[in-house]
């Protein structure tokens, strides 16, 4: 299904069906006392909207606990009127992931900020500290210390990570170099079960005001039972999240760690700047990574600079939420995932007819 918005008019577009986002964000775009920064606040509302009400529990504290039962934040923001983005990565501490993203943008002049050093940073700008665990999250831990640690994102390693919690060292070369063979051990190259809306999850936004600026961003709590120290795209620009006034934006949620390999949200704004529909787009940066890697799980949605908007998934049924001017509420748009295509010539129709480069 592809949604039309009134050409001109502000649009909220979010990843999943969390309408109590969109509707912060379309409140905050609406009401926004500096229309220069009105498509900025929306998507920082939107996206602490649901930090705030831990949604689906793999957004904001309480979630996905990693190999030590801690739970850590990653979150970017980006504006599409000058290209500036703040974002953190591994935040600990701090609840408030996408308005410490936002301070970095606002109050540095640095990207991406990381770790305890970001903690650090939201600390100076304001931020109180607390504990992101909750008895949740930390019952989660424990029942998965108690199933030998299944499932984890260990390969290559000794004892079998399919059978143990480790400690760990690498197998020798030989071993590896068999493994590399036969593909990744535990990752979505070769194993469908993983991420679920359940294991892994993102809110990614993107909000066009009424005068045509354009902002994105993201937050998640990451991948349920990460290694320490794991980050994932909903830190980095292009992967979860990106914008350009010039062309629109989109958002993405599923596989991190693929996302991050090919940037599929930096990719569809650039397939629509050379004339793909934002469906056309969607499919296209879907089918990238697909090529590739055949069992990968996720989903992305795009919009132009015009308000049109489209999604395109694999691997699972995807939906995504969206207000204009033209609705009293925000609607849920349902997507089916796409059947992979091989896309390896200029020649090839179901490549011409996107009418984009093939990937090569």
């Amino acid at each position: 299904m592809i949604a039309i918005s009134t050409y001109g008019s502000p649009v909220v577009v979010n990843t999943w069906p969390f309408v109590d986002a969109t509707s912060a964000a379309w409140r905050s775009l609406l009401e926004s006392a500096d229309p220069k920064s009105a498509a900025l606040n929306a998507v920082e509302q939107g996206c602490s909207k649901c930090e705030n009400d831990q949604c689906d529990f793999t957004v904001g504290y309480g979630g996905s606990p990693d190999e030590d039962g801690d739970t850590t934040l990653d979150a970017m923001i980006m504006s599409g009127k000058d290209m500036h983005v703040g974002s953190v990565c591994n935040l600990q501490h701090v609840k408030d992931a996408i308005s410490t993203a936002r301070l970095v943008m606002d109050h540095s002049t640095h990207t991406t900020l990381s770790g305890l050093q970001a903690t650090a940073f939201a600390q100076e700008m304001g931020m109180m500290l607390t504990n992101l665990s909750t008895p949740a999250s930390s019952s989660a831990f424990y029942s998965w210390k108690e199933a030998r640690c299944q499932p984890n994102f260990r390969c290559h390693v000794s004892p079998k990570a399919a059978e143990s919690c480790g400690p760990y060292k690498p197998n020798g070369a030989n071993q590896l170099y068999a493994h590399s063979a036969n593909g990744h051990e535990g990752h979505s190259s070769v194993s469908s079960t993983w991420p679920s809306r359940q294991d892994h999850d993102t809110i990614a936004m993107v909000a066009i005001d009424a005068k045509g600026n354009i902002a994105a961003g993201a937050s998640s709590n990451g991948a349920s039972h990460k290694v320490p120290g794991r980050i994932g795209d909903a830190c980095v620009a292009g992967g979860a999240a990106y914008a350009d006034n010039d062309v629109g934006g989109c958002g993405s949620t599923g596989d991190g760690d693929l996302h991050l390999r090919f940037q599929p949200c930096y990719q569809v704004v650039e397939s629509m700047r050379q004339g793909a529909t934002p469906k056309q787009a969607a499919e296209d940066a879907i089918q990238r990574i697909v090529k590739h890697y055949p069992l990968y799980v996720g989903a992305l949605f795009a919009v132009n600079k015009d308000g049109n908007h489209a999604g395109a998934c694999h691997g699972w049924t995807f939906q995504y939420a969206f207000q204009d001017n033209t609705l009293t509420a925000p609607q849920v748009v349902t997507v089916q995932p796409v059947k992979r295509q091989d896309c390896t010539s200029q020649h090839d129709r179901q490549c011409t007819k996107l009418k984009v480069k093939p990937t090569v």
